[in-house]
């Protein structure tokens, strides 16, 4: 074509689109800036490291080299784009390894749902830069990369990779593979119309025009599904709120909405004011839905009772339900946090402590620790509730731990014996037998035992004093 020097083109993009020091030097800087944008994040930061950014080069050039057939050209820009591309991965997957921010940001996730709007932007993008190269507009250049933000989905590919979040990972890298695709054969195709090329037969012009085709109809096809997902969500999210608020009176509000379209059946919570309550709105908004979004459908509408006009009240119901929300969760949290610390400390798996709710208490039977006194499982009681706070502990020592030995010193019997026995026969629901001494002493520990808690009575007489369980009555004949 008359006005374009067809040499002095090639020869730029072969100057550009290869590897070489200045290159991996930007791939690293431009990497590294788009992955602080991302995390802060911040746009005008990722609009530099998009400038930044030399992969349009080898993705132009691997479009020249299809354009003109030159298997040179396309080794080089290929190599250059495939090194490139690692190396910002690697490099994202090591600063998000050792980052403490690990945040899926508005950023990130705006990159890993592409679709056909992002093809035509690519394709266009991929023209105005193509166009740009050839009639010398070096300032076209800048605006291409900014629109083409080739750098921030790769970044994001490292991302989903260091974090094993694959939905990030997969999104993201489509999001590249569209745009280099899409850029190279629209780059190689304004090439043949500016005369690059020249020299093939036909059959080539027709390969290539199969190769164009074929790509950006493979890359619609998901891309495409993409689009469906989101504009059906944007309508079911519409159908969803003019269906509730259709359901209940005039004078009613909608308060929160919460729909979550990966869940199967679809799932949706919402908070309703209302002054009349419906107790069947669920079954019948549930039904509704299902018919008109032509899916599974799992709803559950929170009716909050107010007076017409109320929009104070309502404001307070609806802070109300939030904070309340917040707190049973957090509660929910707490509590499977405390269960895990009284089950550690008693040497049992967690599903073992049973709690009591009204009671605000969590009971559990200690795993046996060979050689520990009753005086050691109750230390463990008084750990595990400390742990536990607010909640107490009930914790049962294990049936074969002896019962402590009774001293008597000047005529005192041991009293931290009595406690042990007395918080043993409480915990474990039987009782404790006094054999040995004399009558008096039998009467005394049995009283002080009882009067701690536990239960007791007199055994036998007959040698030292000393305790014991008493023998569990046999099962009546039936």
């Amino acid at each position: 074509m008359r006005g374009v020097d067809h040499d002095a083109v090639l020869r730029q993009i072969a100057e550009d689109s290869g590897w070489s020091g200045r290159y991996a030097f930007l791939i690293v800087i431009s990497a590294a800036i788009s992955l602080l944008g991302l995390l802060m994040p911040s746009v005008a930061v990722l609009i530099g490291a998009m400038l930044l950014s030399p992969l349009m080069m080898p993705i132009i050039g691997l479009g020249f080299g299809i354009a003109t057939v030159d298997p040179r050209e396309i080794r080089r820009a290929a190599v250059a784009l495939l090194a490139g591309a690692a190396l910002a991965i690697a490099l994202t997957v090591i600063c998000v390894a050792l980052s403490p921010i690990q945040t899926i940001t508005s950023e990130i996730a705006g990159r890993t749902r592409p679709t056909l709007f992002d093809l035509l932007v690519a394709l266009l993008s991929a023209v105005a830069g193509a166009y740009a190269l050839i009639r010398g507009r070096g300032g076209t250049v800048v605006g291409v990369a900014i629109a083409i933000a080739l750098m921030p989905p790769l970044v994001v590919v490292g991302f989903g990779i260091a974090t094993l979040n694959w939905t990030v990972f997969t999104g993201a890298l489509l999001l590249f593979t569209t745009n280099a695709v899409t850029i190279a054969l629209t780059a190689a195709l304004v090439a043949r119309l500016y005369g690059f090329g020249s020299h093939l037969s036909p059959q080539h012009t027709g390969w290539q025009l199969v190769l164009f085709v074929v790509s950006l109809g493979l890359l619609s096809v998901p891309l495409g599904a993409a689009l469906r997902q989101i504009a059906f969500e944007a309508i079911a999210q519409r159908q969803v709120r003019e269906t509730i608020a259709n359901r209940f009176p005039t004078a009613s509000r909608l308060g929160q909405l919460d729909i979550d379209f990966g869940a199967e059946p679809i799932r949706i919570r919402a908070v309703v004011f209302t002054p009349r309550l419906d107790p069947a709105a669920d079954r019948a908004l549930a039904g509704d839905l299902r018919r008109r979004l032509a899916h599974g459908i799992d709803l559950h509408v929170d009716q909050l009772q107010v007076a017409p006009d109320d929009g104070g009240a309502e404001a307070a119901q609806l802070a109300r339900a939030a904070a309340g929300a917040k707190s049973d969760d957090g509660d929910d949290r707490r509590r499977q946090r405390m269960i895990a610390d009284v089950a550690l400390i008693a040497g049992v798996p967690a599903t073992a402590v049973r709690t009591d709710g009204d009671a605000r208490t969590l009971h559990v039977t200690a795993a046996a620790l060979p050689g520990l006194p009753l005086a050691g499982y109750r230390s463990l009681e008084q750990r595990a509730t400390q742990a536990a706070a607010p909640w107490s502990v009930a914790l049962v020592p294990p049936t074969d731990t002896p019962l402590p030995t009774l001293a008597i010193t000047d005529g005192v019997i041991d009293d931290a014996a009595m406690g042990s026995a007395a918080w043993a026969a409480m915990r474990s629901g039987r009782t404790v037998t006094i054999d040995g001494g004399s009558a008096a002493q039998r009467r005394a520990v049995a009283a002080g035992i009882v009067a701690r808690g536990g239960a007791a009575t007199e055994g036998v007489a007959g040698g030292r004093l000393r305790l014991g369980w008493q023998a569990a009555a046999p099962a009546a004949d039936q």
